[in-house]
This record gives structure tokens, sequence and C-alpha cells, in this order.
């Protein structure tokens, strides 16, 4: 049966076709006779009772420059979806936050994905803290004595913003470096949040590796090697996706996180591997399916799909 499927994202009209996971998902519901309708997150609103956006009907091609067709702007009750795609990209801040409280006041009944409850309380660099045993020795700190003794201890570590994306932000600090103090000044006067500090992991000059889960089940992974003399992976600071299997490790990892995602709505989801250790798993809006796709043919926004028409019954 035809789902009417809305995204919330950022512009589709400004998306790389040939990258944008939020783009294979949509044309390839578009593909399997579903509705699209789209709007951006200020568009989200709550009247009378009813959670609304003001968006336009969607139809989508790939073709570069020229890949979307809006319809006319109009208001729709987002109650009378069946799935809502809560993708638009972070910074996690209050404006995310209330997103996912007003969609949650029409979840399940219309499946958002990824589970804005649990989008909200398992921001990506949080949920790791439950599988010590599989992450990195991390602090998270406001305060500058804590950062210093973990400094003292591990020596060369990163420094980033706890709830940053895409790589902004992140700061290599070595055994020798003496930024620290003058980070945390430059941090703690643009915000009032907490800062995340690693210890640097030197196989990440060999990649970080993005693990993509379908209903906590893992589909195929990418390597995201940083270019010379960067330490970031990113994709958006220019790190270069490469084929790449999984490993043992990597499924011991997605057997132990697995589980707790498909149990709380995660449908989509992608996990940051460096070495033998698990970094980020990120779930407000993970990337990397069409690298995936490309390299080892694997159509996951398809096997995303399935799983939503399962649940959609």
């Amino acid at each position: 049966m035809p789902l009417k499927v809305a995204f919330q994202m950022d512009p589709i009209q400004n998306v790389d076709v040939d990258a944008d996971s939020s783009f294979r998902i949509a044309i390839e519901a578009q593909s399997r006779g579903h509705e699209l309708f789209f709007y951006t997150p200020d568009k989200l609103a709550y009247q009378s009772g009813k959670v609304t956006a003001r968006g336009s009907s969607m139809t989508l091609r790939r073709e570069v420059g020229n890949h979307a067709n809006l319809g006319p702007e109009e208001e729709i009750d987002l109650a009378e979806c069946d799935v809502i795609w809560l993708r638009q990209d972070p910074p996690f801040d209050m404006g995310y936050i209330t997103s996912t409280h007003l969609l949650d006041m029409i979840h399940p009944e219309t499946l958002v994905v990824n589970d804005p409850f649990w989008v909200r309380n398992y921001p990506e660099k949080l949920l790791v803290l439950q599988f010590p045993n599989l992450t990195p020795p991390t602090t998270i700190t406001r305060d500058l004595a804590t950062l210093r003794a973990f400094k003292e201890e591990h020596g060369d570590i990163i420094l980033k913003p706890l709830y940053g994306n895409g790589g902004a932000g992140v700061f290599r600090l070595p055994n020798d470096d003496r930024n620290l103090t003058s980070l945390h000044e430059l941090f703690t006067g643009i915000n009032r949040e907490p800062l995340i500090a690693q210890k640097f992991l030197p196989d990440v000059s060999n990649g970080d590796k993005r693990v993509i889960l379908v209903d906590g089940i893992p589909v195929g992974a990418i390597n995201r090697v940083p270019q010379a003399g960067e330490t970031r992976s990113n994709m958006h600071v220019g790190g270069r996706p490469e084929k790449i299997g999984l490993n043992d490790r990597d499924r011991e990892i997605c057997a132990a996180i697995g589980p707790l995602l498909r149990e709380k709505g995660q449908i989509f989801v992608g996990i940051d591997v460096i070495g033998d250790y698990l970094t980020e798993i990120n779930v407000t809006s993970p990337t990397g399916i069409q690298e995936l796709e490309r390299f080892d043919g694997t159509n996951t926004a398809g096997l995303i799909w399935e799983a939503i028409e399962a649940k959609r019954g």
C-alpha cells in the first residue's frame, strides 16, 4: 500500500544527489510508489491540538541541478502522514530538541524515523557511554581541571564540542600541545555546553569506519580516510570514502548495540569505529548509504524501506 511520507530536513534544493542519504531514501520511497512531502524544520508547528507543517509535495529525479520539483506550499496535519523522516542535520540544539517533542505527539501512530523520543535521549556522543568496554577513554565535562587531568593521564587527546557534527570544532592536542586552556576559553565563551575529550587513536590514519545498521542489523561499511595532514576523516571536511568490509570486531560491536537500537526505534543508524573502538553512534542524520551502494551494491535505502513497510503493516 502506498504511504504518505513527509521529510523534515534541510532544503532539498541544496543536496548533492550523488552523496546525500536523505535524497537516496526519498527517491527510493518514490520508486516504491509512496507519496512525498517536504518541509524544513522551521515550518513545523503546534496549532490547537495538531502538529502541522507548511511545505510542498515533492517529485525527485537523479539529475544534477534539476533534481526536485516542489508543488505549491500548503499546510498539512502531520498526523495524517504514515511516515515522517526526522532528517535535518545537527547541531543538536534546543531547536532540534523541540522538533523531537512536537513529533513525539504523533508518534507512533504516525511512524517517525528515527523514534524522536530516543533521538532526543540518545545524542551521538552520549549513547556510546553506555558501552564503556567498546569505547576509547573518554571524559565529558566543562571543568578545566578535569580536562587537564584527562590530558595528563592520556597525553595525546581529541577535544571537540559535545553536540557538534561533521568534524566542526574537532582539535587534536598531542602530548606537548599547550592550547587546552585557550580552547577551553574559546568553547566556554561560545555556549554553556560541556566538551568531550577522548584519547587519540592513531589508527585514524588508516580511516574512520562508518558502519551502517538497519533496524539494529549491520548491512555494510565504508572507510573514511583523512586527507594528508588532517586528523578529521569526516567527508564534510574532505575525508575520502573507500570500500571496506566488516571485520569480527565490527560485528562484535554491532551485536552489543544492535538490540538496543532496534528496541528504541532507531531504524537507520551509522556508527563510527576507529581501529577496535566505537567512537560515536549517529542517530540524528546519519550518512554513507550512497557510498556503500557504489562500493558494494547494497541497496541500504531499500532495506530501510522494507523495515518501515513491515512496521506500517
